[in-house]
């Protein structure tokens, strides 16, 4: 069977149509929509004030933000991982890295770089591993939310399992909200581009609530989270 291809809908949609009592639409049309709220928000705002309002929802989630700019990443990255306890790290495979000037950064025994070819082997590393850093690939400056889009080796498990996630957020990926977002993933199937297996919307360290609305961080996954936007890119 070809990638795909879909075999019996129509048998299948005409019966439940027969089953309602009704023909199956042949034309089926998105309706004109009289009112698009989501379109509303933070529609004249300028990338200086998503930023604002992206750093304003990422801390509300208890997330720790930086801003600087890319001349001063790696210090400001340095920092941060100093502070929040060092390693052993782990990180994607990512040409990103090299282009933000920070391969060599990630050079020492105490950083695991995702290999794929290792293959469950990373996933134990990533479970012992102090801090996962990784790229957001999309920023909602509505709900401080971060964009990853994975595949073999942007894994997933970097920021999920180390008891610390590092997102390094350039300033150009934030957009308002989700519309935008998933705006840009249609655009992505509509040019016939491959599509990640696995898009991760990461909103802030892993939170949990009882009955009684007492929050407690850390429960599914990291228990910090740290947000460094860089300004310039």
């Amino acid at each position: 069977m070809a990638e795909g291809t879909i075999h019996n809908k129509d048998a299948f949609l005409n019966r439940i149509a027969d089953k309602l009592g009704r023909k199956q639409s042949e034309v089926v049309a998105l309706p004109a929509w009289k009112h698009q709220p989501q379109w509303s928000v933070f529609e004249d705002a300028s990338s200086d004030d998503l930023l604002a309002a992206f750093c304003k929802s990422s801390t509300a989630k208890s997330v720790f933000v930086k801003e600087t700019e890319l001349a001063n990443l790696r210090e400001t990255l340095e920092e941060v991982i100093k502070k929040h306890g060092g390693g052993p790290i782990v990180t994607t495979k990512d040409a990103r890295f090299s282009e933000y000037g920070l391969e060599q950064l990630f050079s020492d025994p105490e950083t695991h770089i995702w290999n794929a070819a290792l293959g469950r082997r990373n996933v134990e590393l990533a479970k012992q591993a102090n801090i996962g850093v990784i790229f957001s690939d999309i920023s909602l400056a509505e709900s401080g939310t971060i964009v990853q889009f994975n595949d073999r080796d942007i894994a997933r498990s970097v920021s999920l399992l180390p008891v610390v996630y590092v997102a390094i957020i350039p300033k150009s990926t934030i957009v308002p909200r989700m519309t935008q977002a998933t705006q840009l993933v249609h655009g992505l199937v509509k040019s016939g581009k491959e599509l990640s297996t696995c898009i991760n919307f990461i909103s802030g360290p892993s939170n949990s609530a009882d009955i009684e609305m007492d929050i407690v961080i850390g429960v599914h996954g990291p228990v910090e989270a740290v947000h460094i936007v860089v300004t310039d890119k």
